[in-house]
Order: structure tokens, then C-alpha cells, then sequence
């Protein structure tokens, strides 16, 4: 379908497109046996609120895959699974048919039908044009990481210049999302990681390590910040790290936790009250299609102007629908690239 054809698709909400879409029949009993089989699906408008959108590419995210094991106790079946696309609106309200667009959601291929197909309808407010200095490959692999960052600054406050942020797995997505936001805001960056390496991704300032198999954390981030600790930690580990964040952070410090292995951790309650420290969960589980646009608009003022940037996409790291499975697998293998879903492959 080319433009002229998009764009004179202005349809009734009646209308509808055959569309190819991956399903998860059942959940699955481990990672590997998280197959969804390709089918097809009518889909059209049911309301006036929503548009149809020709996805362009669908990133897979770790929460994809584990939602298809049922570790999400609210996850549906069958359904269509993906939470982050991009693509070009072909029906809907007449100012967007035509646009591209990409977003993200909480509840897309969680408790209805996803983004892992050729089309999906949506909310016309959950979608956010698409900067013109990005792929569309690029903005589909923005959602999630950067939801999540931005969400857990959000909550814990925001950095500002003159702050320090210590970020706990720095080369993972959302480590990278959250060093990409907090340079952007003029903070000091301070990241962490398993063994010897540099920072993996972009930032618009330098970003300081840690390698923690050398180093004691608290004792390293307190000897770079004079005694006082971090203003912010941003622990995309969890439990493995609490107490090294909770010894690293600063008087008024804020720790955002975003996952876990373990649940359980010992908790020095009056270590906490004395450092009058703040604790963020976060979940963008929790957070609608409409809500995650919001999140994405606020950072598109540090997309369009290049101080932020989307990860780098790898040709390898793009697959077809029909080898849905091998993009899972390589999230699950814990894939240092953004790997996405092409319907056009």
C-alpha cells in the first residue's frame, strides 16, 4: 500500500484489512516454548477515538516474552502479542491518516491484542508522530527502555545540573535510556557494569564507570562525589544491587527499582529514615497506550533536537514474523541489540 493509497483511506470506522498478526494461543512453560504461531485476523476501527495503523516494525522486549509464560498474572489468551511500533496511519481521524507515527503501552500484548503483526488498531491519542531526523525502524525501538527511564525520573524527580545519577547496569536499554535523559538534563552520570568495558551507548556528556567486579560500589561513588553519594540511583538490576545503592545514595538520595530476581532483601530501616532516602517503583506495565504517548512526547524535544537518540539498529537483529521465535530467543539470550519485527520481510 503506497502513500496516495494511505492517505485516501480515510474509511467509515467500518472498514476493514485482513491483517497478518502473531498469536500465543496458551502460555508457555519456559522461554523456549514461547512460540506464537502467525494467522490471520480481520481488524478495523470500532470507534471514532481509535485509528488502524500499518506497522512498519515492532521491537521485543524481555516483558514480551515473559508475558508469554504467564508471569503476568493479567496477561490474556489467545491474543497478539508486542507492546512498542511503529508504522503509518491509514484509518482514523482525517489529521492523522497519512502520518507516521510510533508508541508504546502498558497493555497492548498484555491484556489485548499487541503490536506483533501487520496492523493494529489503537487509540488515535496513544500514537506520537514520529520526528523526522528518526528511521522508522529507530522509533520503534525507542518505546519501553525510554518509557521506563523517563517514567522513574518522573516519579523520583527529575535530575538537574549539578546532580549526580549512579546507574546501576548502564549498558542495558533502559541503563542507556536513563543516561541518554539524565546527561540530556545537564547531570553527572555515573554507570555500572559487570566487568571491563566503556559505556555502550550514546549520552551528551561523558559517563563515568564503575566496574563492579573491581570495585566496591559505594566506597568508588562516594570517593567520586567527595563523600556525599549519588542524588539519584537508578537500579535497573534490583536485588543484587539494593545495598550497594542504598550505601551509594546521598542525604535526600532517591533509588528508582524497575525489576528484581529475588523479591526479598534485607532493608536497614534506620539507615533509610536517617538519609531521609525516597524509594520509586516502577512498572510501565501498569501505564495505558494513552499514558505511554504522554511519556513519549515529553522527550520529544530532546529527540527532534539529537540530544537524545534512539538505539542503533542492526540489519541482524530484524526478523521476519515468520521467525517470530528466533527474535524471542535472542531477547531471552539477553541480545546486546535492539531486536525487532518487520511485517514487510
Amino acid at each position: 500500500m503506497n502513500v496516495a493509497t494511505r492517505t485516501s483511506a480515510k474509511a467509515s470506522v467500518d472498514a476493514s484489512i485482513e491483517a497478518r498478526v502473531l498469536q500465543l494461543k496458551a502460555k508457555a512453560g519456559d522461554a523456549e516454548s514461547v512460540n506464537p504461531q502467525l494467522s490471520t485476523l480481520r481488524l478495523a476501527r470500532e470507534r471514532e477515538e481509535d485509528a488502524l495503523v500499518e506497522i512498519a516494525a515492532a521491537a521485543v522486549n524481555p516483558s514480551d516474552v515473559k508475558a508469554g509464560m504467564g508471569l503476568m498474572p493479567y496477561a490474556v489468551f489467545p491474543r497478539t502479542p508486542g507492546r512498542d511500533f511503529s508504522g503509518t496511519v491509514i484509518d482514523g481521524p482525517p489529521d492523522l491518516v497519512g502520518m507516521e507515527v510510533f508508541g508504546s503501552s502498558g497493555d497492548l500484548g498484555i491484556r489485548r491484542d499487541g503490536t506483533h503483526g501487520s496492523h493494529l488498531v489503537v487509540e488515535a491519542k496513544a500514537l506520537v508522530a514520529k520526528p523526522r531526523n528518526i528511521s522508522l525502524r529507530e522509533a520503534a525501538g525507542i518505546g519501553v527502555p525510554f518509557i521506563t527511564a523517563a517514567e522513574g525520573f518522573s516519579r523520583a524527580g527529575f535530575p538537574q545540573a549539578g546532580e549526580s545519577v549512579l546507574i546501576m547496569g548502564v549498558n542495558g536499554k533502559v541503563g542507556q535510556a536513563a543516561a541518554q535523559i539524565a546527561t540530556w538534563r545537564g547531570a553527572r552520570v555515573i554507570g555500572v557494569v559487570r566487568k571491563a568495558e566503556a559505556y555502550d551507548g550514546h549520552a551528551s556528556a561523558s559517563v563515568e564507570i564503575v566496574d563492579s567486579s573491581r570495585s566496591d560500589i559505594a566506597d568508588a561513588v562516594r570517593e567520586m562525589t567527595n563523600g556525599r553519594g549519588a542524588d539519584i540511583v537508578f537500579n535497573t538490576v534490583g536485588d543484587p544491587y539494593f545495598q550497594a545503592a542504598h550505601k551509594a545514595l546521598a542525604k535526600k538520595g532517591r533509588q528508582i527499582l524497575i525489576a528484581a530476581i529475588k523479591p526479598v532483601v534485607e532493608f536497614n530501616i534506620f539507615e533509610f529514615y536517617r538519609g531521609r532516602h525516597t524509594y520509586v517503583g516502577v512498572d510501565t506495565l501498569a501505564l495505558s497506550s494513552i499514558e505511554s504517548a504522554d511519556v513519549l512526547r515529553n522527550l520529544l524535544p530532546g529527540f527532534a533536537s539529537g540530544e537524545l537518540k534512539p538505539f542503533a539498529i542492526d540489519a541482524a537483529s530484524v526478523f521476519p514474523l515468520t521467525k517470530a521465535r528466533e527474535a524471542y530467543s535472542a531477547v531471552m539470550g539477553s541480545a546486546r541489540n535492539r531486536v525487532l519485527l518487520d511485517p514487510q520481510l
